[in-house]
Parts: structure tokens; sequence; C-alpha cells
């Protein structure tokens, strides 16, 4: 699996996560600031095994170590009552997708959510439109 279909489908997954206060997913919510898949290092060697290969400067190619998804996020107010339930609903979901070895998750509140974060969809389930 390539870093692209690891991103496609963790957005697929963000789209399964709503908050529990507001019908819309976290994703069309605009709650979700980046998205950053990369490679996972090729595991080292024991000290003292010299195969001549050299293990520690290479990535992985495909699924052998997986992919570590790492993910910026905010919430619609600081003091949300739901971010942990919220979080770890992210974290169960992107780790179930097939090659995703970790998952990291980063709250961050700068910029400020607004309602302008929010898809065209979301603004119309929510009636702003």
């Amino acid at each position: 699996m390539e870093k692209y279909d690891i991103e496609v489908k963790t957005v697929e997954m963000l789209k399964t996560v709503f908050d529990p206060e507001i019908p819309v997913n976290v994703y069309d919510l605009g709650l979700i600031y980046k998205i950053d898949v990369t490679d996972s290092p090729l595991p080292t060697s024991p000290k003292g095994e010299e195969d001549g290969s050299d293990v520690n400067s290479s990535p992985l190619e495909g699924n052998e170590g997986g992919f570590i998804v790492n993910i910026d996020m905010t919430l619609t107010a600081p003091n949300c009552p739901a971010a942990d339930f919220i979080m770890e609903d992210i974290n169960q979901k992107v780790s179930s997708i097939e090659g995703v070895k970790a998952v990291n998750i980063e709250l961050v509140y700068e910029p400020e959510w607004t309602k302008d974060m929010m898809s065209e969809e979301a603004k119309l389930d929510l009636g702003f439109l």
C-alpha cells in the first residue's frame, strides 16, 4: 500500500468519527488541520550482528513496517467534554487501517477553529446555509 492510499483511507475513517454533540464528522467540521503519513523505519539490527546489510538507513518497502499517521487536530472549544472520546475514536479507527503501524494525534488550538472551517456539506447539515 502506498502513502497516498493510507491518506485516502485515513480521510475515509475520519469521516466516520463524530462529535457526540454535533451530527457532523470531525473531518467535515474542519477539526483536522493536518494528516502526514510517513514510512516507519526499518528495525535496527541487534549489536554484534554483522550480515553486511545496512538496515538502519532505508525506509521499509511495502507493508513490512507499516506507516505512521500523524494528525494535527483541534476541537470546537478548548474545554470540549468529548475530547478524549473523539481522540480515542480517531486513534482506533485510523489504527485499524491495513498498513498503519502507529497513529500520533496532536491536539492544537492555533489557528482557532471557526465555523468558516466547516465544509459546505457540514454547513448545510447544520443549517448555516
